[in-house]
């Protein structure tokens, strides 16, 4: 998930951070850099304080790109600690590079997540990213939103082994992955 994401912040970084005259051009790269791994520690860190729920409504909202949403508000708090102390930026302008870049790169993020046609991120992968192995916390809010997101295959209100079942034998979305790693 690193690397996709790396390549988001790449893509929204040319604005708000290679033509920023406050970035030393020698200093682009890792500022993009750095806006990635502040997103992966900073949605661990958000998992790990009890806020599930708070990642769960972002991806199931359509609001991932809304400067007042709880966890844009987070990364971008987080990410403009980092510039400037890792770079020596102003608080201004550290602050005017995240509150531009984490908005594009999570609701970037957030759709190609949601959507089926692309698999460029999974929702798995997202959920391991951040969970950092512990899934009980990310695996509750799963079964409290997952039908949102076409998880609850059955409609039975609970995500479990007859979801991936069922969706093994639609092979489409998620069923076509499953079934891809079952050889079905």
């Amino acid at each position: 998930m690193f690397e996709q994401l790396t390549e988001l912040a790449q893509q929204f970084g040319v604005e708000s951070v290679i033509k920023n005259n406050a970035v030393p051009k020698e200093k682009n790269e890792a500022v993009i850099g750095e806006a990635s791994h502040s997103i992966v520690r900073g949605l661990q860190k958000i998992a790990s304080e009890g806020g599930v729920d708070q990642l769960a409504n972002l991806f199931q909202g359509n609001n991932a790109d809304d400067k007042s949403n709880i966890v844009v508000q987070k990364l971008s708090s987080e990410l403009t600690d980092n510039l400037a102390q890792k770079f020596g930026l102003s608080a201004s302008d550290a602050s005017g590079i995240a509150t531009k870049l984490i908005p594009q790169i999570i609701s970037a993020l957030v759709s190609k997540a949601k959507d089926p046609n692309d698999s460029s991120f999974q929702i798995s992968d997202i959920i391991g990213a951040i969970s950092g192995g512990n899934n009980a916390g990310i695996m509750d809010a799963i079964n409290k939103y997952g039908g949102q997101f076409g998880l609850d295959q059955n409609g039975d209100g609970n995500i479990d082994l007859n979801d991936a079942m069922d969706a093994v034998s639609k092979k489409s979305g998620l069923g076509g992955m499953l079934g891809g790693m079952f050889g079905k």
